[in-house]
């Protein structure tokens, strides 16, 4: 039976409904892990080094999508609850063309000036020369990458959150098969290439796909169409999504200053062990991540119709699960720490020893990770971007920022590894406060 906005959502009913997402961006995740599992394994440790260096200025790129995307939800959702059904299909609309036109710019921008971006990073030599290649060829794909981050989200708002899984499996399984085939058959020197060719192809067909499916007549809620330009729900999508935008942004700025201070302390391998560390973050985060996506069109569903006690039961389940999602994560990874290591860097000793003793302290980071996201990701569902914003601000760039500059100082490589998790300890008491200050005012 269909899960519709609608329903009443007890424990199991919440799983189902947002199961489909949590596969989704734990399969995105995983696609983009293979790509660093045949960087690492078929072109070497240089361009491993370099995908890890350039991929935050990529992620900064495609944040105008989570941004459309947890923005513009949580406003079609919550109009779509106030019965405005034609107004939610012409925002819907409205926020697909300006993201994409917006991609296409930064697409342009990014691949001019791409190199001394990177020079900027501390990339030289070789190591430059594979984060231009890298990062030119993702970047032809960028505006397609920011629809399919989009569309992750309105694909639970539309009530067809397991049509949106199928997307990602196929653009998932279009980057595996590409990278099985172009990394693994081409000349050592265009390995690289190949890896980011088969990741740029993957975004296109998840952001390509989604088009003709809502451009059709179809069975879901949302349909694309005619629409006109609305400067103040292009600004209050904005708000609302400020901060998913502002953390992932954050995130990356902070991935770039891990890696100066990797350099400083540990060189290309400590990148590279940092990458690892990150490809796995990346799977982990991505339960959380999916869960409050697809949670929020529920929220802000149930919010727009004024039901408060349902909005109340959503809150408390969805922190008991998270709460039970984050311990399973810590012992997973203390338990898998060795064995995913070697998966990336089993072939250098030394490397695999500096990745093994981080990680056991990196991970413990899970056992809070979840509740920040969670908590950020419910205010955006409210529509109230700014308690959002601010709680992702502090979370991803002032806390982070912070630790990772200060905790070196005192114990050096180790300091670092233990950034993220005080960070995370911080963010959990910073959302703790939050929900309890804004209590009253939104009835949960």
């Amino acid at each position: 039976m269909r899960i519709q906005l609608s329903d009443h959502f007890t424990y199991g009913k919440l799983i189902r409904f947002t199961l489909p997402a949590i596969a989704m961006m734990i399969f995105t995740s995983i696609y983009s892990v293979v790509d660093g599992f045949f960087v690492s394994n078929c072109a070497g440790k240089i361009p491993f080094a370099a995908v890890n260096l350039i991929m935050p200025v990529l992620m900064i790129l495609g944040t105008v999508g989570f941004m459309f995307g947890a923005g513009g939800t949580a406003l079609v959702a919550k109009t779509y609850g106030e019965g405005e059904k034609e107004k939610a299909n012409i925002y819907f609309s409205l926020f697909v063309y300006v993201a994409f036109a917006i991609g296409l710019v930064l697409a342009a921008l990014a691949f001019i000036f791409i190199r001394p971006i990177a020079s900027l990073l501390g990339a030289e030599g070789a190591l430059l020369d594979n984060c231009t290649l890298y990062a030119r060829i993702i970047l032809v794909a960028l505006p397609f990458y920011i629809l399919q981050v989009m569309f992750q989200s309105f694909f639970s708002a539309a009530e067809k959150p397991m049509l949106g899984l199928i997307v990602t499996i196929s653009a998932g399984m279009t980057n595996i098969v590409f990278d099985a085939i172009l990394v693994i058959l081409l000349p050592q020197e265009y390995k690289l290439a190949g890896a980011a060719i088969a990741t740029a192809l993957a975004q296109t067909v998840g952001g390509i796909v989604p088009l003709f499916y809502f451009f059709r007549k179809n069975s879901s809620i949302l349909r694309l169409g005619k629409t006109k330009y609305n400067g103040k729900a292009i600004l209050k999508a904005c708000t609302n999504g400020s901060s998913e935008f502002m953390s992932n942004i954050a995130m990356s700025i902070v991935g770039m200053l891990y890696n100066r201070q990797l350099m400083n302390y540990a060189k290309e391998d400590g990148v590279a062990a940092y990458g690892v560390m990150m490809y796995v973050s990346m799977v982990f985060s991505a339960a959380f991540l999916g869960y409050t996506m697809g949670a929020a069109p529920v929220i802000g569903y149930h919010d727009g119709a004024g039901n408060y006690n349902e909005l109340k039961g959503l809150v408390r389940k969805s922190l008991s699960l998270v709460a039970i999602f984050g311990v399973v994560m810590v012992v997973s990874a203390e338990l898998l720490a060795v064995p995913i290591s070697k998966i990336f860097v089993g072939y250098d000793p030394a490397l695999l020893k500096l990745t093994v003793s981080g990680f056991r302290i990196f991970a413990l980071c899970f056992a809070f990770l979840g509740f920040g996201i969670f908590v950020s990701g419910f205010f955006t569902a409210l529509n109230d971007g700014l308690t959002s914003a601010l709680i992702s601000f502090l979370r991803t760039l002032v806390f982070e920022t912070a630790a990772v500059l200060i905790l070196p100082m005192i114990w050096k490589l180790t300091g670092i590894w233990l950034s993220v998790v005080v960070a995370e300890f911080l963010s959990l008491i910073l959302g703790t406060i939050f929900l309890i200050v804004k209590r009253g005012k939104y009835h949960y």
